[in-house]
């Protein structure tokens, strides 16, 4: 499965240090940290019926992931929303879209690792999409991918950072397989998340996912968590083994590109039983009335 290029993104504007740019013109310097060593932190954020899904949670992480950055210059959240609507409102997004947001640590007086060489402040970038989910509605195929996932002893996933190669490394796999993404494991064998999304899985009507120790803890997994427990689904944070995944009732991933996603196949296997789809259909029906009535207004 493949991303398919919208012609409603031919002229977009593009937000770079407070400015607008015809996506032709927006660029930034070959001395960015960005481009010296991905040295940079994002987010992905949606956008329905004119608001802004769960931006607040997005900043915060935003800003969370420059501070353990150790980030100087770094523009306040005010600032930030103020650029994301900005962006928007410029290009006329007011549904079925998606913002990739950037914060680089800057620009460099010359190139080299050491952060004492950006002495400009950070650079932002709000790139905005017209992008549906990206996903099929029939669901997606896995494989397990042999590229293991950060653990915090290596690069902790709790930054939301650019160094993002062992996640497209994964999706390589997955390409040359025919499938649409990779399970990811984590250092002692055991699911962590899939190169692009949380996983969750059903067995005996309970929920599990795996626990947020080499993946990263995403905000549509948090939104399902919560949603679980105020409409009594008992879910475990846990271990679990790929095999457990061959043989559960209902296998989603989650996330904000792709929402909820249900999973036919893992490694070849098909997912055996609906007996319990009817909670993925509850989770999912909950889930997209929050993105109908909830988030900021993006006028």
């Amino acid at each position: 499965m493949a991303q398919q290029y919208d012609k409603r993104n031919d002229n977009i504007k593009v937000w770079i240090n407070g400015e607008l740019l015809h996506r032709n013109e927006a660029k930034v310097s070959v001395f960015d940290s960005v481009v010296q060593g991905g040295d940079a932190v994002w987010e992905g954020i949606r956008v329905y019926n004119g608001k802004i899904f769960k931006l607040d949670e997005h900043v915060n992480r935003l800003m969370e992931s420059a501070h353990t950055m150790d980030f100087k210059g770094i523009p306040t959240p005010k600032e930030v929303i103020s650029a994301i609507k900005k962006t928007l409102l410029a290009n006329s997004m007011l549904d079925e879209a998606h913002v990739r947001l950037t914060l680089t640590r800057g620009e460099k007086i010359t190139s080299g690792m050491d952060p004492k060489l950006n002495t400009k402040g950070c650079t932002l970038i709000v790139l905005a999409e017209f992008k549906p989910p990206i996903y099929p509605k029939e669901g997606i195929q896995l494989i397990t991918s042999n590229i293991r996932r950060n653990s915090p002893s290596n690069l902790d996933s709790k930054i939301h950072h650019n160094n993002l190669i062992n996640n497209i490394l994964a999706k390589i796999e997955a390409n040359y397989a025919g499938v649409d993404d990779a399970i990811m494991l984590d250092n002692n064998g055991f699911v962590s998340e899939t190169n692009a999304t949380n996983i969750f899985m059903i067995k005996n009507g309970i929920l599990h996912t795996p626990h947020a120790t080499a993946c990263l803890p995403g905000i549509t997994r948090k939104t399902i968590l919560e949603l679980a427990k105020e409409n009594n689904i008992e879910f475990i944070e846990r271990d679990i083994s790929v095999s457990e995944l061959y043989n559960a009732e209902v296998v989603f991933t989650t996330g904000t590109m792709g929402e909820l996603t249900n999973v036919y196949a893992v490694d070849g296997r098909k997912v055996k039983s609906r007996s319990n789809n009817y909670i993925f259909m509850m989770l999912l029906t909950k889930y997209r009335l929050l993105t109908e009535n909830t988030g900021m207004s993006i006028k």
